[in-house]
Order: C-alpha cells, then structure tokens, then sequence
C-alpha cells in the first residue's frame, strides 16, 4: 500500500487538483504494476556485532542517476556480519559518479568520518585525493601501502585507492600565512606547498577540476577545557581550524568546482546543545560553521552553481574523538561515554557507524539532493530530537516502575539488549 500526498497552491481550484492527482497515481500505478513485488525490494539491512561497539563505529557535471532493478532480494556479505556495515542496496537508483574528482580533506587514517565518505563515493566510482595533516602523512602513507583489513574494503571486494594524498595544514590559506615555528618543525621538513591555496593550485594542476569538496577537519588545541577556561588563542586556534578552513576551502577550490558540484563539511550537536567536556570553543566553532553554511550555500551557489552543506553526525570512535580525552590505562575513553548515552537514549537505539555518514555524503553529493543546499543534515540516529533523556538518573524511580507497552521499548537498556542478543 502507498500514500500519496498532495499539497494545493493557492489559487488552483480543489477539482483541478484533484484531477492532476488523479492523473499521477495512475502513472504511479502503472509503474508499479511492471515491477515483481520480489524486484522492487532487496533483503533488510543485517548488521552483525563481532567487536565492541567502539571499534566497530570506527569501522560531467551533475552525477548520472539511471533507474536499475534488481534481479534478486540481497543477502548481507559476509563481511557485514562480521563488522556491523550495512550493505543495503538501493533497488532503485544507480549512482554513477565515473570521471568525478573528490578531494577529502582531513584523512589520516581509516576510522573517522572522513574516511567513509572516501569509501562510499570511491564505491560510486568517484576519484579520490585527500589532504593529510602533514605531522601524520608518512604514518598514513604506511598505513594505505599496508592496507587497512576489512575497513579499507569497497563493495567489490577491493581495496579504497587513493589516487593522491596531498599536504594540508588548514590553519594557513597562504603560503605568507605559515609562521616560521611551522616552517622550522621536523614534521613538516621537506614539505612544502600545505596550505590551502597552494594545495588547490596542485590539485587543479594535477586535476583541473573538484567535483565533491569534503571538509572533514577540526582541531581545538584547548578541548579539554571548559569555555569559562579556554584562552583567546585557543577560542581563536578552534574557530580557525574547524570554522574558516572551511571559507578559506571554498575560496580556492570553489573557482574549479564543475556546476552541480557539492562541498560537505562535518559538525556536531555540541553547536546547538551543550554538551560537557566538549571545550575549548569547539562547540562555538560547530556553530560558526552551521552558520557559514547558510550564508556559503547563497553565494557559492550563485557564484559556481554548487551546493553546500554540513553533516551533524553522532559520536564514533575515531582517532581525533579518542584524544578528545583519553582515558587512562584500563580505563575507557571519554567518547565511548557519549557512544553508550546516544544508544540509550536515541529514537534508533543502535550504534552509529562511520558508513551511516558516508552514504548520507554519498546522497548530498549524487543528483538524488541536487535541490538541497544550506542544509544540516543530522546523522545521529535521532539523538538531536530529543529533549528528556530515559537514563536520566533523575527519572530512574519512575521510569523503572513502567511496564509494557510502550514502556517496554523506551527503556535505556533496549539498545544494549539488542546489541547482546546479536553478538
């Protein structure tokens, strides 16, 4: 059964509306009836839970859309149910992004965010270059020549190339801009050319064009310290890293940015809730960067005919979330507290993982979005609709004297149950 919903403009008579209703179910219908009730779906997502809930989060123009139907209900590969992936397949649409370039900024290995954006349009058939924090560009080079398991694997079975890894330090937009401490640290020695503009001149050398622009970088160097503690230089230092790259980003590459490209940025609740332990002005960052993303979406677009938006994703546990404020020896990371609270409290209780957000930067990069921009979008699984928390210790009493439905399914544990039911 379907719903078709209809709104009238004003000034078109109800029977007229009627009739072109009318008119486009019996289109619809006729669709429908052509396609096998065992065609038109696959098979439901399978997530599997072999790890711990932490490693396994850390696991031309305008793209081509062509409608494809497909001959099978899908099982889940072998390889979801060992690592949690969901491999649903889109019976649907066939997103082609063959002869497209995406540039990932902010890759240094294979467990954030940035790096399963990288997969999913890799698995569309895009180009990918990245730009790597030059401190950590040889241990990721190491690491792409090794190989990263399971985690570097694309849905045919290979391993995610990188066509080219570029250096990128974002908190300089010019070459005049890095300071001489930079220039004389032995982490960036024999590198050259890693601010924003001299990167984008390579890369359109190397390219001539960026058909997907990803900003998936933040720094805070005083994150672990309340905003009533957190120093000018740090505020400044967190602003400019997360926030202004992102400007500085669209500056140089949006002039080689196709029309119908999109450029994606990352943010985080903390922009609009408080959330503590996240300091050092990096919940002010996320907000100048939620902000920047109306006011980059109104004049990118009427300047390159691009789309610009931001992605608020829950808590994973990648390596830059780890240092957030890592725990002792035996102890447990700050981030594995958060992941725990989005699980117990969620509409979807259910881990997040890195792959939910690439395939939500997979859509806002494909045609499907090619009339949303200025958008955030929310990957949290809910987390952001909520306003009361269910394993509020201050609601603990009445909460435990509920019973059936639907106090069955609100409890804080429904998540966790889940999880051990299936390992």
């Amino acid at each position: 059964a379907s719903t078709v919903l209809c709104v009238r403009p004003r000034g078109i008579p109800e029977g007229a509306m009627m009739s072109k209703v009318c008119g486009v179910v019996a289109v619809l219908g006729a669709l429908a009836v052509s396609v096998q009730p065992a065609q038109a779906f696959t098979a439901p997502c399978s997530v599997g839970f072999g790890r711990s809930v932490a490693a396994q989060s850390a696991a031309g123009r305008i793209p081509k859309l062509g409608l494809k139907v497909a001959q099978a209900p899908l099982a889940a590969s072998p390889r979801a149910q060992r690592t949690g992936a969901t491999d649903c397949k889109m019976a649907g649409y066939n997103i082609d992004l063959t002869g497209k370039v995406a540039f990932v900024a902010g890759v240094a290995d294979a467990s954030g965010y940035g790096w399963a954006i990288a997969k999913q349009l890799a698995n569309a058939g895009a180009t990918i270059i990245v730009g790597t924090w030059p401190p950590v560009m040889t241990l990721f080079e190491r690491g792409l020549k090794k190989g990263f398991g399971e985690d570097g694997l694309l849905d045919n079975g290979e391993q995610l190339k990188v066509e080219k890894i570029y250096p990128l330090d974002a908190m300089f937009s010019t070459p005049e801009e890095v300071d001489e401490v930079t220039k004389a640290n032995k982490r960036y020695a024999g590198l050259e050319g890693y601010d924003i503009a001299s990167c984008a001149a390579k890369v359109k050398a190397d390219y001539g064009k960026v058909d997907f622009l990803i900003h998936s970088l933040a720094n805070g160097p005083e994150v672990t310290k309340p905003l009533l503690e957190t120093s000018r230089g740090g505020y400044l230092a967190a602003s400019s890293a997360s926030a202004y790259s992102m400007i500085s980003m669209l500056q140089h590459f949006g002039p080689m940015m196709p029309e119908g490209g999109s450029a994606i940025s990352l943010t985080y609740i903390a922009s609009e809730r408080v959330v503590p332990g996240y300091g050092g002005g990096m919940s002010s960052a996320k907000a100048q960067l939620e902000s920047d993303t109306k006011v980059l979406s109104w004049e990118a677009g009427r300047m390159y005919g691009i789309r610009v938006n931001t992605i608020s994703a829950g808590p994973l546990a990648s390596r830059a979330a780890v240092a957030i404020k890592k725990g002792g020896a035996g102890e447990r990371n700050y981030i594995d507290y958060c992941i725990d609270y989005n699980i117990a409290n969620t509409p979807l209780p259910k881990p997040l993982f890195s792959d939910d957000v690439g395939k939500t930067a997979l859509a806002l990069c494909s045609d499907l979005t090619s009339a949303v921009t200025g958008t955030c979008q929310y990957v949290d699984n809910g987390m952001h609709a909520m306003g009361l928390t269910v394993d509020s210790g201050s609601f603990k009493e009445y909460i435990d004297r509920q019973s059936g439905v639907p106090w069955d399914g609100w409890k804080p544990d429904v998540g966790q149950k889940k999880l051990d039911a299936m390992k």
